[in-house]
């Protein structure tokens, strides 16, 4: 399985072993992973069955004024940005230390994970080489709209929205 790690992060694919298929045709990323792992997807020629979603930085709803303070913000003060984003994917009272997993960002890796452009094109060409795509979202997510990314990832592939779980799907 080729594995593409969120913001900020490295490693954290163990967080994830419950939804993780570990064949070797299985691409998955977590959150700006999953944007990693899209685009590798539509430019290898190497032979990929699954690819899984896990919350999939999906900002496509989100207005430019948002967008433009989240740039701001860690501009302004990246560790306070990095410490806040890495408590809001996780649930309250959470058990699990992302401690172990925590990478060093960039502003030019925000800025990319926040304009991704999610197409439409680019699933229904992966459906059409008949690779599978998987969507984990939670439904409490405090990082992205789960709802909005639910109706987005439905039309193209078998979504599942995790009831009472956070961006790092785990449950309360």
């Amino acid at each position: 399985m080729k594995f593409f790690s969120g913001f900020c992060l490295k490693n954290e694919q163990e967080l994830f072993e419950s939804f993780l298929d570990q064949t070797d045709y299985t691409v998955a990323g977590f959150s700006y992973g999953a944007q990693k792992a899209i685009e590798y997807a539509l430019s290898t020629t190497q032979r990929i069955e699954r690819i899984i979603l896990l919350s999939p930085a999906f900002f496509k709803t989100q207005s430019k004024s948002f967008l433009r303070a989240q740039m701001h913000y860690f501009s302004a003060d990246k560790d306070k940005y990095i410490q806040n984003f890495l408590t809001n994917i996780s649930l309250p009272n959470s058990k699990i230390d992302l401690e172990k997993y925590i990478s060093d960002g960039s502003i030019q890796q925000l800025e990319k994970l926040l304009t991704y452009e999610w197409d439409e094109d680019m699933l229904i060409s992966l459906n059409n080489r008949g690779i599978k795509i998987e969507v984990f979202l939670g439904e409490e997510d405090r990082i992205i709209d789960s709802k909005s990314a639910l109706d987005f990832f439905s039309k193209y592939s078998t979504t599942y929205l995790i009831k009472k779980a956070g961006h790092l799907l785990n449950v309360k």
